[in-house]
């Protein structure tokens, strides 16, 4: 039994740590928020492909615009926490982050009446503290571990290699790692879950990626945030320049691409992929 797990980061344009060195946090609230109509874009293609999702809010959105929430609820998609500031996990003390994803855990609930089950940290920074706190704080999985030595980011579980090809790793007692895809070669481990990897790679390669994690694994997660499909993005400069790479490449294209992927495999959110293969119980 093969599972594909789809997942979106809802965050908006000016807040990726790309952009960070320009864009400060306290600028924020300066920027146009695009997130609506790109989200709404989302919605409706999930729809026309019969598709449902898990959605990583951050509570920084949901603040402003709750209805964004509520309307990706009403449609049946999974809502769970991408905490509330956006902040790096191991940038901030246990107490700092124990708040901030409280915070987030708390206005998603209230406003779509379900408990929250799923965790993404933002930039994927995992750190192995945040664990037992965010399973103190109710939350059944996490979805950060990028299981990859490619980036410069990404943090890590020290029970899980950087190394090592997984899906779904029980890390605690009713707790689970959900880890984001990586394709082997020669031992090496390449991000093959989304994002940049996905924009910049041609579609028919990153498609044999698939079908080969899902052949060696039996489980794929995909990734993607709302700005990946909105080439009209305003144009940042200042920053780095593999920032830049990473940030604008091939958003003229991650629509299309994305349409493909949908028609081509069958999605699940990844509260329900964790139901069947026996690690929730949704009743």
């Amino acid at each position: 039994m093969n599972i594909c797990l789809l997942s979106f980061d809802i965050e908006d344009w000016f807040q990726v740590e790309n952009l960070r060195d320009v864009i400060s946090r306290t600028a924020w609230d300066r920027y146009e928020l695009r997130v609506v109509e790109n989200t709404q874009r989302l919605l409706e293609i999930l729809e026309r492909h019969d598709t449902k999702a898990t959605f990583f809010v951050l509570g920084w959105i949901a603040d402003r615009v709750p209805q964004l929430v509520k309307e990706i609820h009403r449609a049946g998609h999974e809502i769970a926490s991408h905490g509330y500031e956006h902040e790096l996990i191991y940038k901030q003390p246990p107490e700092v982050f124990r708040e901030d994803i409280h915070r987030s855990k708390s206005l998603l609930e209230d406003l779509t009446g379900e408990a929250v089950l799923g965790y993404r940290a933002p930039s994927f920074s995992i750190t192995e503290y945040a664990i037992d706190i965010l399973m103190e704080e109710g939350f059944r999985y996490d979805s950060s571990l990028f299981p990859s030595v490619y980036h410069d980011r990404y943090g890590k579980i020290l029970s899980i290699s950087q190394n090592e090809a997984k899906s779904v790793v029980r890390l605690r007692a009713g707790f689970y790692e959900v880890l984001i895809s990586t394709l082997s070669f020669w031992g090496w481990q390449a991000p093959w879950g989304g994002g940049g990897y996905f924009r910049v790679l041609p579609y028919n390669i990153f498609r044999w990626g698939v079908d080969k994690i899902l052949r060696k694994q039996g489980c794929y997660l995909f990734y993607l945030h709302p700005w990946e499909i909105d080439p009209q993005q305003p144009r940042i400069r200042g920053i780095k320049w593999n920032y830049r790479l990473r940030h604008y490449v091939g958003l003229n294209t991650a629509k299309v691409k994305l349409e493909r992927l949908l028609s081509d495999f069958h999605f699940l959110p990844i509260r329900d992929g964790l139901a069947k293969l026996g690690c929730l119980s949704l009743k």
